[in-house]
């Protein structure tokens, strides 16, 4: 008697859920010997822990608890970052830029998605997304607003293009009621988007301690 139910031998379903099929895509790379388990694992450790936003964030708090390391932040941001032990591929050329009352910031990469991984991590998929990076030069108000980021007609927006030769950290403006916060209390303040300019830091909540 002749079986038609179709066989799967051999076929590798792929979940649905993103994460799983992350997995799913790692342990067929490795099967096959097209990635190696262990380079794998060094590699996300990186980006995990050596390298990422909590980098970025530590800059700006030292930035905001420190006049003097503000100022050679500003004066060279690649030297001062190296001070906090930052730095590395696509961090080489540094230039930060402080966000004000009455000036803000934000940063793009018009011909590819240069990005400061050593303090940023890996970019969103929306900053190398063609129409984030063409409009965010030609109207700069109304990408902010779809952010969620109403600025005021005062405000003068000032767009900086990343290249292959310099990168871009905006020291965004510290948030009222942070006063006594400790170093650390600050950093977790500060997330990945208020350093590329799409977002402001957002006070602590009421009744946190400090």
């Amino acid at each position: 008697m002749q079986d038609d139910t179709p066989h799967q031998h051999g076929e590798q379903r792929i979940p649905s859920d993103p994460a799983l099929r992350v997995m799913a895509l790692e342990s067929l790379l490795i099967e096959k010997g097209l990635v190696d388990g262990k380079a794998l694992d060094a590699l996300v450790e990186t980006y995990e822990h050596v390298v990422g936003p909590h980098n970025g964030a530590k800059v700006v708090a030292r930035a905001w608890q420190d006049p003097a390391y503000k100022a050679r932040l500003l004066a060279d941001a690649t030297a001062a970052i190296a001070e906090l032990g930052f730095g590395g591929l696509q961090g080489e050329h540094m230039v930060a830029v402080e966000n004000t009352a009455t000036v803000h910031n934000l940063v793009v990469c018009t011909l590819c998605s240069c990005y400061p991984y050593p303090v940023l991590g890996l970019p969103p998929v929306w900053y190398k997304s063609a129409p984030y990076r063409s409009r965010a030069v030609i109207d700069p108000r109304g990408v902010l607003r779809e952010f969620g980021l109403e600025l005021p007609q005062r405000c003068e927006i000032r767009v900086w293009d990343s290249t292959a030769e310099v990168r871009y950290l905006v020291v965004p403006e510290r948030p009222s009621g942070t006063e006594g916060m400790t170093e650390e209390q600050l950093a977790a303040l500060v997330t990945r988007d208020t350093m590329i300019g799409v977002a402001h830091v957002q006070p602590p909540p009421t009744g946190t301690k400090r």
